[in-house]
């Protein structure tokens, strides 16, 4: 009896067929040299990819050049772009931006900020990283576009010349647009320029909390102070794109980026990118095993419609169905139930099989390392003095004050020092 393999690689999937006597040398040797092994009948309603953010090299990749909904991971191209225009003398760290009544309309995920308030570049940036701030987002790309269509413009600009030929960015926030679209490999394109053209402002990917007032807001990004090594980037979801993210981690001195776009809930989607990340860190000498799949930017990209996940994610069939009011996920337990009923305890990505060589669980519980990030409306030197409260809907209102209060008490123990700028040079590229 045969057994028949998909190896994904830059054309699209191939099979080999293998007799049962050597399938499991097969798959051993695979497994050590990071070999991206997918059984051939299995369907995808998924893309991943795996890279190396100093060389681009592929690692892994499976549907990544299809068009895909990016949702919140559009806001690592809204920080490159503010980035972009701070290097260019356009505006700088300390610049303050108003929030305007469009922005305070946004929704689901943000600050809450009232008509009118003002916050720095920096600040708004950390707020967009961490808290996924949607009204903060529009926020930054008035101040700096001068209009979502002037910053729209922007954002479309540096895709093109980063080489980012399947990205098309409608608003600075990821919400539902239907020509808002991106692929696995120009999102590893783009946080490989992230990484290379700023890497003073590399604090900002990987803020684990921010601190506003009495409230401490943790990154969605569950891989920072879980993963070894994790540092960075975004998640996103909306319902016609699933769970969405771009993480990078880095080990020995070599930094890996994973993306995985159309997970089935934040938890899966942190423990597909653990479990791409692990293969690429453990893969050892036996490189060679590995097929050749290329750069990332040598990725053939494929003409097709991105599909539309919005009845998997967000239909009724599910015990706890996904919505867009609720835009990004708190991290779940890891024993989630996946789309077919089974427990995530089944499937070779769980958690606890995600092991290194020292044996250590590749994540465990939150670790601080670092007490959160003070943020603030105002100017630097005379931050407002009257915190103002973000909005809530009335369900929510007593479950967050009661999360604000613990949160402040733990902030307050140990009060962060004061957080610096990074340095953005304002030479050329």
């Amino acid at each position: 009896m045969g057994f028949s393999f998909g190896l994904s690689n830059l054309t699209g999937p191939r099979t080999l067929t293998f007799s049962s006597s050597s399938r499991a040398l097969f798959i051993g040797l695979a497994a050590l040299g990071g070999l991206s092994i997918v059984p051939a009948t299995r369907a995808h309603a998924e893309a991943q990819l795996l890279i190396e953010a100093s060389t681009g090299k592929v690692l892994h990749a499976e549907n990544a050049t299809y068009p895909w909904y990016p949702a919140s991971v559009t806001k690592i191209m809204t920080a490159y772009t503010t980035l972009r225009a701070v290097k260019e003398g356009k505006v700088s760290f300390d610049t303050l931006l108003t929030v305007s009544r469009n922005a305070a309309a946004q929704q689901p995920t943000r600050m809450g900020f009232k008509v009118g308030t003002r916050v720095t570049v920096d600040n708004a940036l950390k707020m967009l990283m961490v808290k996924s701030a949607n009204d903060v987002a529009v926020t930054l790309a008035e101040g700096v576009g001068g209009s979502l269509e002037g910053f729209a413009d922007l954002m479309n600009a540096n895709a093109r010349r980063l080489g980012m030929s399947q990205s098309n960015f409608v608003n600075p926030n990821g919400l539902p647009a239907e020509n808002h679209v991106s692929s696995a490999r120009d999102l590893g394109i783009l946080a490989r320029a992230v990484i290379r053209e700023f890497p003073d402002a590399e604090s900002y990917w990987h803020i684990s909390a921010i601190r506003y007032g009495n409230r401490v807001m943790r990154n969605y990004n569950s891989l920072i102070d879980r993963y070894p090594g994790a540092d960075g980037m975004k998640t996103g979801f909306i319902c016609a794109s699933g769970y969405n993210v771009v993480a990078s981690a880095t080990r020995n001195g070599r930094r890996l980026i994973a993306v995985v776009l159309g997970s089935y809930s934040g938890a899966v989607r942190a423990q597909k990118a653990a479990q791409l990340l692990e293969r690429g860190f453990n893969s050892g000498g036996l490189t060679w095993l590995t097929p050749s799949l290329g750069t990332v930017d040598a990725l053939a990209p494929i003409d097709a419609q991105p599909p539309n996940l919005r009845e998997e994610m967000c239909g009724g069939h599910r015990r706890k169905p996904a919505s867009e009011d609720n835009e990004e996920e708190e991290p779940a337990a890891d024993n989630t139930t996946s789309a077919n009923g089974e427990g995530e305890s089944g499937q070779a990505f769980m958690l606890s099989s995600l092991k290194p060589a020292n044996g250590k669980f590749v994540l465990g519980p939150p670790v601080e390392t670092s007490a959160p990030v003070v943020v603030f409306t105002g100017p630097a030197d005379h931050p407002d003095t009257a915190v103002q409260t973000a909005s809530a809907s009335p369900k929510k209102k007593k479950k967050s004050a009661a999360k604000a209060g613990a949160a402040g008490k733990q902030a307050n123990a140990a009060k962060p020092a004061k957080s610096t700028k990074p340095k953005v040079s304002s030479a050329g590229q």
